[in-house]
């Protein structure tokens, strides 16, 4: 795995030795980004954005945003192994003045919003396959303002889920990759 564009391109990245943390593939990651940029549907311009990165793992999407110039990363991620990996590719790269790290259940975090203290561009939503809380997840996000207005929520579930989303929550737009499935939306 390899950071795709920007100023750390070419940068190889840690990865887990293990089948717990499932990082977003090179393939998948680089779509998302061109979808970003070039789509009329999507629009976000990483310059200077805040983000935030839920179920982090690896970190690789985050720092991918970093490359682009995206202002900060907060990256959310409660398993001990991934946040390892997490830490040294952050150091690796030399990035840490730009991120921060909290180890932490996503719910409990978001419901402490006091804990973020600014709202984001991008939200990056990468649960467990098997989790099944999105809709709770989107409906907390909404209800703590974390977004800013015409920010956007991609989130990355298995390609044979049926996610039901809150009414507030309008999707822009789905990309499949494999066994993939990428949602683009926005409040």
């Amino acid at each position: 795995m390899r950071i795709i564009s920007g100023k750390l391109k070419g940068n190889t990245l840690h990865t887990p030795k293990d089948n717990n943390t499932r990082p977003l593939k090179d393939l998948a990651r680089e779509s998302i980004f061109n979808l970003l940029t070039h789509s009329n549907k999507v629009s976000l311009k990483l310059e200077r954005s805040n983000i935030l990165d839920l179920y982090a793992g690896t970190g690789s999407f985050g720092l991918e945003c970093l490359s682009r110039q995206a202002r900060s990363v907060y990256f959310v991620e409660n398993q001990k192994n991934a946040i390892n990996i997490l830490e040294k590719n952050v150091e690796k790269l030399k990035v840490k003045k730009k991120i921060k790290i909290f180890i932490n259940d996503v719910f409990d975090l978001i419901e402490k919003k006091n804990t973020l203290k600014i709202k984001f561009n991008l939200i990056f939503c990468d649960p467990p396959f098997k989790d099944d809380n999105i809709k709770n997840l989107i409906k907390l996000i909404f209800e703590k303002n974390l977004l800013i207005k015409n920010g956007i929520i991609i989130i990355h579930r298995n390609i044979a889920s049926n996610e039901h989303f809150p009414d507030q929550f309008k999707i822009l737009d789905q990309r499949f990759y494999g066994k993939s499935k990428i949602i683009f939306g926005s409040f």
